[in-house]
């Protein structure tokens, strides 16, 4: 019996030492991680309508109540030339999420911002940073698009998001 209490008695004092020799900080530090990192970035749910504008330099973006076809014709030139391989005009994810029904969710002045500068929205804007936690890859490339360009596509997926009702 006594060989018994021995093994529990050393076997305790074992578990004081580790537990002595570990930083004094070191569960306030990953506490403290933890917290900062839910500070920083707040959980943000990437389907949810948004009425931010982004940011960029697309700031007060005026769409009608119609389709502009002309528009949106080249809207959709650009989006085979410069997004289709990483983007689907419906629901389909490739590299990049599929952007059907985007103008519902997303200001006009939010999907220019993130289309012209994606670097710097995904820097700074909350919804960009969790698409690109999200998608685990490096953003659209910034600079291959004209802001012509960026407000015709935004008018072609405009006019998707309308036929697809």
């Amino acid at each position: 019996m006594s060989t018994f209490i021995r093994f529990f008695s050393l076997l305790g004092l074992s578990c004081i030492i580790i537990q002595g020799c570990q930083s004094p900080n070191a569960e306030s530090n990953t506490s403290a991680s933890n917290t900062q990192q839910q500070v920083d970035e707040p959980s943000v749910d990437i389907l949810a309508p948004s009425d931010s504008k982004g940011i960029g330099k697309f700031t007060d973006v005026k769409v009608g109540n119609t389709i502009d076809k002309e528009m949106a014709t080249a809207g959709e030139s650009v989006f085979q030339m410069k997004c289709v391989s990483c983007h689907s005009s419906g629901t389909e994810r490739l590299i990049g999420p599929g952007l059907k029904g985007i103008t519902k969710i997303r200001t006009a002045e939010w999907i220019m911002n993130m289309t012209y500068n994606s670097e710097e929205m995904t820097n700074k804007d909350p919804v960009a940073k969790a698409l690109k936690k999200e998608y685990k890859l490096p953003m659209m490339i910034s600079g291959g698009i004209t802001d012509e360009e960026c407000r015709q596509v935004l008018e072609f997926l405009r006019k998707t998001d309308l036929q697809q009702n």
